[in-house]
């Protein structure tokens, strides 16, 4: 229901002020599932831009989530101004969730995690460019990596306080981590775990071993969601966070990820390294709340077993 039209002052200290239009929720609800019933002027993807945009509050704070939950009582606030132009626009990376202390993203192929080397193309140097343009006073902080051939989700620091939380606390703070992967040869087993000690030679290359041989244990679940003859798809869940565990433990089992130069056979079906992480489960490093993000299994994995 509409209550009144108010002014609150911009964001990131513009000097305009933004006007707002309020509304009072009445039952439990979904962010978005109220937006779409209440805000009668304007598209859903319009609203999600909005969204998107930090042009939602609920009870005075930006709310940027999809599914932050409503209660009775409480009043959302929805800017009449355009949102979008601050919404980041890149191939590489699309964000999936923002508050003041993170920022979780989806990564392409073919980008690193952070700089490297002469390289410029990075996720951290496109979120700084971005925090710049939307007059945030922050960097991204990297917590973890993903190789620059394996997409999926990440979580960044937007401050260096947050950023040590993540990094001492990794283990304790990240619940759930899965990978799923397109494998070479048809899967014998529905699932299972692999369990080896991995170390890297002075050419980087990662070793497994059986028996302790002076590198990190790294234990890995997998479960196999579909196989044809020529390929499997595989879902993996890190019980331990170790440098090219999957695409090791994938070859120890015979399987290597489909498209791996390094530790692959050569099946190259698809033109890229198949590996995607596709779910991220943590506890807020601030809130404690559980933060839970699941991406679509990608296109081009699933055309291999229809």
């Amino acid at each position: 229901m509409k209550k009144q039209t108010t002014n609150i002052n911009g964001k990131y200290g513009q000097r305009h002020k933004e006007e707002f239009e309020s509304y009072s929720v009445t039952e439990k609800k979904p962010l978005l599932e109220f937006l779409l019933e209440n805000v009668k002027n304007r598209s859903q993807t319009k609203i999600k831009a909005t969204l998107k945009g930090k042009g939602i509050k609920v009870d005075g704070k930006t709310v940027t989530q999809y599914d932050y939950e409503l209660q009775p009582g409480m009043k959302v606030d929805v800017s009449k101004s355009k949102h979008d132009d601050n919404i980041l626009k890149n191939k590489y990376v699309k964000i999936v969730y923002e508050d003041n202390y993170i920022v979780v993203i989806e990564k392409a192929i073919g980008i690193l995690s952070m700089a490297a080397g002469h390289s410029s193309l990075n996720v951290k140097s496109i979120l700084d460019s971005y925090f710049h343009k939307s007059r945030q006073r922050c960097t991204a902080h990297v917590v973890h990596r993903l190789d620059r051939d394996t997409s999926g989700l990440m979580v960044y620091a937007k401050d260096i306080q947050t950023e040590q939380i993540l990094e001492h606390d990794w283990h304790e703070i990240v619940y759930d981590r899965r990978y799923v992967a397109v494998v070479s040869g048809e899967m014998e087993e529905d699932g299972g775990t692999i369990t080896s000690w991995l170390k890297d030679n002075k050419a980087y290359f990662t070793y497994s071993s059986p028996v302790d041989n002076g590198g990190k244990f790294a234990i890995t679940h997998f479960h196999t969601l579909a196989r044809t003859t020529e390929h499997s798809l595989v879902e993996y869940r890190l019980e331990t966070g170790r440098k090219n565990q999957i695409r090791v433990h994938s070859a120890d089992m015979g399987h290597p990820v489909c498209g791996d130069t390094k530790y692959g056979n050569g099946d190259d079906p698809l033109h890229r390294l198949c590996l995607h992480a596709y779910m991220l489960c943590f506890y807020h490093p601030v809130t404690g709340s559980p933060m839970e993000f699941e991406t679509p299994i990608p296109m081009a994995f699933k055309r291999l077993f229809k």
